[in-house]
């Protein structure tokens, strides 16, 4: 298996994964909301993160094969396209990560300060905790995206 088909068969897998934990995620809010107002508060950042990461991994999980197919194809049969267009794609896709982490440690931090100031088990603690929950989840989620995708820029550069 060469690095593009380990890169897009292991994003395959992190958009699956995005899919499981933003279920997980809809299961517990729905499970949870009625127990008491931190867990209502808490089901609203749960779920609206679970949507993004619905969207992204299911958007990753079934764009990687063709992805995959249209790399090879263009390793294979005109490399100078790699300059133009998947480099600079992958590039673009480093920038959003780099963008992307400081959004998502900034959403982890509001939640966090949410945890400590809001008042005890009220809806805007449980916000704060529902919101650095998915903050950190998407955070770690990403980071490993960031280094597959780190990896496979450096085998591009390298061709």
């Amino acid at each position: 298996m060469n690095t593009a088909e380990t890169y897009f068969h292991a994003e395959r897998w992190g958009g699956l994964i995005f899919v499981a934990v933003a279920v997980t995620a809809i299961a517990v809010a729905a499970w949870t909301w009625r127990h008491s107002a931190f867990w209502r508060g808490a089901a609203g950042p749960l779920v609206l993160a679970a949507l993004v990461q619905l969207g992204v991994g299911g958007s990753v999980w079934w764009r990687s094969p063709q992805d995959l197919a249209r790399v090879q194809h263009i390793v294979a049969n005109e490399r100078v396209r790699l300059g133009i267009e998947e480099i600079p794609r992958m590039q673009v896709v480093m920038n959003e990560f780099a963008r992307n982490r400081w959004i998502e440690f900034a959403l982890a931090a509001a939640g966090i300060l949410l945890v400590i100031l809001a008042p005890q088990s009220s809806v805007w603690q449980g916000a704060g905790a529902g919101l650095a929950v998915q903050a950190a989840m998407i955070f770690l989620l990403d980071g490993s995206a960031e280094r597959r995708a780190a990896g496979y820029l450096s085998w591009l550069q390298s061709l």
